[in-house]
């Protein structure tokens, strides 16, 4: 009786270790079920990057409208155009995420540039016909406020976004992170065109504009460097 009682404690004991064995041997490969596919947290990971960066910029930037259509300040406007670009720069990076495609996260790394030059044409055309047409600005509490604002959305979405980027080794989200942190300090030129119109010198709106534009187009050039070496390295 005692031997049976043996064999029938260590036959389970014998299989057990077997099944370690085998889940170790799966683990090796990669193919434990016991956890989640790498590239499936990635995924998620960066949709919940892109996901949280977008609400910060879209109210960031709808608070700016608000204000816009009270001040009709064109250093303000191009900020506005600007970040409701950026926010929209979101999009085919979380698709990229998605469907987990490093070649979909490279295209996308080019939509976030093309996005940002635009948005930068866009700000240029309207600031240079302000210089043509200039007009008087009201509300000059509101557009500093909208300047502080601007600077806090961008930095709390260059923080979401670098983090996940570098976790996450996403060239295209480091990009997007290095050029909302730019930004940041972008809208404090919205601040500082409230100050100089508020002391007497009216033009200064339009001229901050076009200094809010040419630092686009800077943001736009280091956006594309980023992108261009890191497809380069691979």
């Amino acid at each position: 009786m005692g031997h049976t009682t043996t064999c029938e404690i260590d036959g389970p004991h014998e299989h057990a270790v077997g099944e370690q064995h085998l889940d170790h041997e799966h683990e090796g490969h990669g193919h434990s079920h016991g956890l989640v596919d790498r590239s499936i947290l990635r995924s998620r990971a960066g949709i919940r990057a892109v996901s949280w960066s977008l609400a910060i910029l879209t109210a960031t930037a709808l608070a700016q409208a608000f204000v816009y259509s009270r001040t009709l300040s064109v250093a303000l406007l191009a900020d506005l155009i600007h970040n409701f670009g950026d926010a929209l720069t979101a999009i085919p990076l979380g698709l990229a995420f998605f469907f987990r495609s490093a070649r979909g996260e490279r295209l996308a790394g080019l939509a976030v540039v093309l996005a940002i030059f635009i948005s930068a044409l866009v700000a240029l055309g309207q600031t240079l016909e302000r210089l043509v047409h200039p007009r008087s600005l009201s509300h000059l509490w509101l557009l500093a406020v909208a300047g502080i604002v601007g600077f806090i959305g961008n930095e709390i979405a260059a923080q979401v976004r670098l983090r996940a980027g570098r976790k996450l080794d996403s060239p295209a989200l480091v990009a997007d992170g290095q050029h909302a942190r730019v930004d940041g300090f972008v809208s404090l030129g919205v601040l500082a065109s409230a100050a100089v119109v508020a002391l007497g010198a009216p033009l200064a709106d339009p001229i901050i504009g076009l200094v809010i534009t040419g630092v686009i187009l800077k943001i736009t050039w280091d956006s594309w460097q980023t992108i261009h070496r890191r497809h380069v390295e691979q």
